[in-house]
Order: structure tokens, then C-alpha cells, then sequence
């Protein structure tokens, strides 16, 4: 189904097919994700014939956040968001489960760059912080 490609160039190949605001968005939020994260590990979960390019995720010590792309929007899930502090209000979407919180970006929003890279930072040292306690 992938012939081959890594994770890294399926979600290249889908920011490429998203020939609108979209693909930029979601370009821009992985340039940001790589920047907080440099050993951030990017794959491609959940693909099935009504989405072959799957959902793009990027993980370090457990899954950070997903990448979903809608019509209206770019939807970043974060796994374990409802634990993270979010002191500039970022998460805007999902804020009633107990585990998950998302941002959802809308053409012409802006991104608060540094407050979203904190956010990343935050949940990388969560992760990091569940696998020391768990040793």
C-alpha cells in the first residue's frame, strides 16, 4: 500500500496532495512539533481504503499528538492532553474526555508558535516522565 516510502515521506506525499491552506498548516505545525522535538519519530497509523494515506502522528516515548486533516480544518490530537498544563489556552476542541485534548486550526488562524512548542515540550517530558516512574 506504501510502496516502501517511510513514515516521514507518506506525510510529505499527503501535505503535498492538500493543495490548499491545509497542507501548509499542517506543514507548518510539523516544522513546529520537529523544532520543540528533535527526536520526535513521525508514522502513519490507521489507513484504510476511505483514508490510504492514514493519520500522520508523532511520538517520543508514546504517541505526542496526531495530525487529522478535515474539511474545515487541521485537527492536532494530543494523546494525553487532559494532563498537560495549557496556561495560553491552546486546546479548544475535546476538552470534555479525560484523557484526550485537541487544537483545531481554521484557515487564517494564526499559531501561537512558542506557547505550542511548550505545549509539545511538555508532553514529550510527560512521556518521558511515565517511563522513568514505570521502571
Amino acid at each position: 500500500m506504501d510502496d516502501g516510502k517511510s513514515p516521514s515521506q507518506l506525510i510529505d506525499e499527503r501535505i503535498r496532495k492538500l493543495d490548499d491552506w491545509r497542507g501548509g498548516m499542517l506543514s507548518r505545525l510539523r516544522a513546529l512539533i520537529r523544532q520543540a522535538d528533535p527526536e520526535v519519530v513521525e508514522e502513519v497509523k490507521w489507513r484504510k481504503p476511505s483514508n490510504p494515506l492514514g493519520v500522520a502522528v508523532w511520538e517520543h516515548a508514546g504517541i505526542l499528538c496526531t495530525g487529522e486533516i478535515y474539511k474545515d480544518k487541521v485537527k492536532l490530537t494530543f494523546a494525553k492532553g487532559a494532563l498537560l498544563e495549557d496556561p495560553s489556552g491552546l486546546f479548544n476542541s475535546s476538552l470534555d474526555g479525560n484523557v484526550r485534548r485537541a487544537i483545531d486550526f481554521h484557515e487564517g488562524g494564526k499559531i501561537d508558535e512558542e506557547a505550542f512548542k511548550t505545549l509539545i515540550r511538555a508532553a514529550v517530558a510527560l512521556n518521558t516522565s511515565s517511563i522513568r516512574s514505570a521502571k
